[in-house]
């Protein structure tokens, strides 16, 4: 018989890492005794409100070099890990257990059901038929290397510790440093825990007035930064949102936290990096609506309220011909539609998902195995690592391609 077959597995988190390398490790070694600890009372909880309720499980990218574009810390390190499992085996793997999946236009998958409870079920089914232990209620506070084998002492006096043969430790993101001391007492570096996919304050800006406002092509950077992304922006009633500012707010984590999130962005409201391709579209206007009104042809198609705004903002009448614009006047329009500046006071957590960069250090983890370099028959998988995404199912996809590996118990 193989010596794992009959071995002991504590898996420290019951969120989505923590079950789906329990279930690995269990279908690696069906004789294992296997056993969740969770310290809350509730399960799969980030699970659960992951994309407004309907979880986004993965993303629809089968190219392994995009697909570790999408990680600002972790990307590189990732990309043999995605050989062995990515996109295309999380969709195969639900699917086969009983979830039907659709992939959206923007590539983002979620179960057909709409709804994150299916993903829940179909955790807590596969623990059920499989004989895996969930104990609730129950924190680790540390672990001990004791001749070969790893003890877990637990939380409250009373808690006896407990003796494992392997375990895997996928406890999420921690917000702060002082979360992860009990990982760090075992020798792992541990990189500071930093936000990151948060939304941008703009406490002073008036362009809050616009909230509703979606711009579907901008770029955005941060000034004084190569930091840049594109894509579509949401106007917000405390600043701005959508996916270029999260983008920017992931792969800007620390810079970010560094200047104490205040900064200045500059927006591209056209996203056009040329501004002699925008002369030439202005002029293109003038001469096929000389007569009109400036209000009455939006450069770009850009939303109304947002030109107007931006009219008022270089003081040039909605009234005035295009055909009556002085070259000042068109150079104020172009900066503004290719360089209007907002400052930044703040952030706020992307609706109720909270994602950190940092976390045990990559050099600390053995990536062809996620075992520990510093402590044997130690594993990790998920967020506690110093592995991070934008949004679209990445952050879940890095959970299950680390915690199917973990899984292997190699």
């Amino acid at each position: 018989m193989n010596e794992k077959e009959g071995i002991n597995v504590a898996v420290i988190g019951g969120g989505a890492a923590g079950f789906f390398a329990a279930i690995a490790a269990k279908e690696n070694y069906p004789n294992a005794n296997v056993t969740i600890f969770e310290k809350s009372q509730k399960l799969l909880s980030k699970v659960r409100i992951s994309g407004g309720g309907r979880c986004n499980v993965t993303n629809g990218c089968t190219s392994i070099p995009e697909l570790c574009k999408a990680y600002p810390r972790g990307g590189k390190q990732l990309k043999k890990a995605f050989h062995v499992f990515n996109t295309k085996h999380t969709m195969e793997w639900f699917e086969t257990r009983g979830v039907p999946l659709v992939t959206q236009e923007d590539n983002c998958v979620f179960p057909v059901s709409q709804s994150s409870q299916s993903i829940i079920d179909c955790f807590l089914k596969e623990t059920r038929r499989l004989g895996i232990n969930i104990d609730t209620g129950k924190g680790v506070v540390s672990i001990l290397p004791k001749q070969g084998n790893l003890l877990l002492t637990f939380r409250g006096k009373e808690a006896t510790p407990l003796q494992f043969h392997k375990v895997i430790v996928a406890t999420g993101g921690s917000p702060k440093r002082s979360g992860l001391h009990w990982l760090e007492d075992l020798g792992h570096k541990i990189e500071d825990p930093v936000p990151s996919l948060f939304t941008f304050n703009m406490p002073s800006e008036d362009i809050r007035k616009l909230m509703g406002v979606v711009v579907k092509n901008a770029l955005v950077n941060i000034q004084g930064t190569k930091l840049k992304a594109g894509g579509p922006l949401l106007i917000t009633h405390w600043g701005m949102s959508g996916p270029a500012i999260l983008i920017l707010s992931a792969f800007g984590a620390r810079v970010l936290s560094e200047v104490g999130y205040s900064f200045k962005v500059q927006v591209n409201w056209v996203n056009e990096p040329n501004n002699e391709s925008v002369l030439q579209y202005l002029r293109k206007i003038i001469q096929e609506h000389p007569k009109k009104k400036v209000v009455n042809v939006r450069p770009y198609f850009l939303p109304e309220r947002l030109y107007l705004k931006l009219l008022e903002k270089i003081e040039l009448p909605s009234e005035k011909i295009w055909g009556e614009l002085s070259k000042k006047a068109i150079n104020k329009l172009i900066n503004v539609l290719t360089n209007d500046i907002y400052q930044v006071n703040g952030k706020t957590t992307f609706k109720e998902e909270f994602v950190t960069c940092g976390g045990v250090s990559l050099e600390s983890i053995d990536l062809k195995t996620m075992q520990s370099k510093v402590c044997k028959n130690l594993y990790f998988a998920g967020e506690v690592t110093d592995i991070d995404a934008i949004t679209g199912g990445y952050n879940f996809q890095s959970a299950w391609t680390t915690a199917f590996i973990a899984g292997k118990l190699k």
